[in-house]
């Protein structure tokens, strides 16, 4: 069963009058159109700019996120071969610093005295630098370049739940990235015909109990440039979806719910990841890592299973075409909230 689709193709308003969704911003497009002008909602507004970047030798990522009442950062890494993992976070009560552009494409910084992560977007480039003094008693350095290709489409879309319930999220992926990171001696070097970054934007007024599954992967696969966007759970039942292929920038959208099956007792088994009702998406997920990580604080409580591994399988493109996925490196997870 696919869903009908709204596309939208004018820039546009997330929110009307005291921070009630509108309707005129419900649907999707293939471009940062809406504005996420989010106001009211005292304490369930919930924004984040989180960016993973796939290097040939190591996963590095940095979010910056505001829950009104507390700004959260957390910065992590993975090296694929030694699997040596750390994270860092910060949570800044109330982060009155903090200011969440209302533009997907929009500068965001986060410092404090042990961190500093800046967001810069200028001339289609994000510049992504991050310094921290005490990463795993090594000081990490990270400048990263990530180009914005000017054709390329990404996956923007808007959930509503209700006119006050609601969630505006951007996914661009396959962003090829430049650059280094360097964790004390050690320095991983990000080369952008293999190294690519996804970014997952995301602006919204959540209910106290959330849950989600996403899965993604951003990387060449037969010369080409793939993304794969798949979210399950927080859309169900709203008729739109957060569903997506990407193939050299050009986006094939999946009108239908994606289904997760995998073992809560052993998130390291295998995941199945298909579409509900047909066979546009067929894809298993074979983990090698597992990062759990859990915010307890007065108010906030999150758990994540983030398992990064291999997709193989098939996912059917808007012409009708399979395309076939082999050894493909990415991330699923499981996220839920009482915030």
């Amino acid at each position: 069963m696919q869903h009908a689709e709204r596309e939208i193709v004018e820039p546009v308003d997330l929110c009307v009058g005291k921070g009630m969704l509108n309707p005129e911003a419900i649907g999707y497009a293939r471009q940062p159109l809406v504005k996420s002008n989010l106001t009211g909602h005292f304490m369930r507004k919930k924004k984040w700019n989180y960016w993973c970047v796939y290097g040939e030798d190591l996963l590095f990522s940095a979010t910056i996120s505001h829950l009104d009442y507390a700004a959260v950062c957390f910065v992590y890494i993975l090296d694929y071969e030694t699997q040596r993992f750390y994270e860092k976070q910060i949570t800044l009560p109330m982060g009155r610093k903090v200011k969440m552009p209302e533009d997907v494409l929009e500068s965001v910084k986060f410092t404090d005295d042990n961190l500093s992560v800046q967001i810069v977007h200028i001339q289609g480039e994000t510049h992504l630098s991050v310094t921290i003094s005490d990463f795993d008693n090594d000081v990490l350095h990270a400048d990263l370049h990530i180009s914005h290709p000017e054709q390329d489409e990404s996956l923007n879309v808007v959930i509503p739940k209700s006119r006050d319930i609601f969630q505006f999220t951007a996914k661009h992926h396959t962003l090829p990235t430049a650059g280094f990171v360097k964790v004390g001696d050690k320095r991983y070097d990000f080369n952008p015909e293999y190294s690519f970054a996804v970014l997952d934007y995301g602006r919204g007024v959540w209910p106290r109990d959330s849950e989600w599954n996403w899965a993604m992967a951003s990387q060449r696969l037969g010369g080409k440039r793939i993304g794969l966007n798949l979210g399950g759970k927080w859309t169900d039942g709203t008729g739109f979806t957060e569903n997506a292929v990407f193939v050299d920038g050009v986006m094939s959208k999946i009108h239908e719910d994606v289904i997760f099956s995998y073992d809560t007792a052993n998130f390291m088994a295998p995941w199945k990841i298909k579409s509900k009702f047909s066979d546009v998406v067929n894809l298993t997920f074979t983990p090698f890592f597992e990062r759990i990580a859990a915010t307890n604080v007065r108010v906030i409580r999150t758990e994540v299973h983030q398992l990064v591994g291999y997709f193989n399988g098939r996912v059917r493109l808007e012409n009708g075409s399979f395309l076939t996925i082999r050894q493909m490196l990415g991330c699923a997870e499981e996220h839920t909230a009482k915030w």
